[in-house]
């Protein structure tokens, strides 16, 4: 019996119910793994990343807005996400990543889009503070720069939203998130801009990319 002949219906759905996967990809990523499961998990993320990658060179000027309010409405989010045509931005599959990111950002509050969007003094302040305090050990200088740049990425982690992991699988990021949805849909889809606002608060995060702002 072949590996495509072991795999039975019941494991193709079972790995769409959990990546969301057309079927027919599903069925190659199990095949490939040799029915394990957990791999062939892998292997679909592997193939949305690459999949991302190619498109991520195309233009996204058609999208929507969409909001997300928390539980006694003391939070608030506007997010605008890109693709490429109005029915991709129509469709159940992006309007359901809408909700997912808002509702991420409401829950982590990130403050960046993405790593490249962190201002030049933000990033100048942190690798200060990650130098001292290596220096403050002894370490010598080129073990110091490692663990600046360790920390360094930690840091993009916590405050640029495409680096966080994802708040309702801690195993994916946001950017493997949107990668997933990228290889289902078949078109680029790019976040172009958040604001969350908390009741109280002394201020409020607002985020846009640098392509945004190079365009305005």
């Amino acid at each position: 019996m072949t590996v495509s002949e072991k795999i039975d219906a019941k494991q193709v759905k079972a790995l769409r119910d959990m990546t969301g996967a057309p079927m027919g990809d599903c069925k190659k990523a199990l095949e490939e793994a040799k029915g394990d499961l957990e791999a062939a998990v892998v292997v679909l993320r592997k193939r949305g990343m690459a999949s991302a990658q190619k498109k991520a060179a195309r233009s996204t000027n058609e999208g929507a807005v969409g909001t997300y309010i928390h539980a006694g409405g003391k939070i608030g989010v506007l997010l605008e996400i890109n693709c490429e045509s109005d029915f991709v931005a129509r469709t159940e599959d992006f309007q359901d990543l809408m909700k997912d990111i808002s509702m991420h950002i409401a829950a982590t509050d990130p403050r960046y889009v993405k790593a490249e969007d962190v201002t030049i003094e933000d990033m100048e302040r942190e690798k200060d503070i990650y130098r001292a305090q290596a220096a403050a050990t002894g370490k010598p200088a080129p073990v110091i720069e490692r663990i600046v740049d360790g920390k360094m990425a930690k840091f993009y982690e916590e405050v640029c939203l495409l680096d966080q992991p994802f708040i309702k699988d801690q195993a994916i990021s946001i950017k493997e998130l949107i990668a997933q949805k990228v290889g289902k849909l078949g078109e680029n889809i790019t976040v172009r801009r958040f604001a969350r606002f908390k009741v109280g608060a002394p201020d409020w995060t607002v985020a846009q990319t640098k392509a945004v702002e190079a365009a305005e």
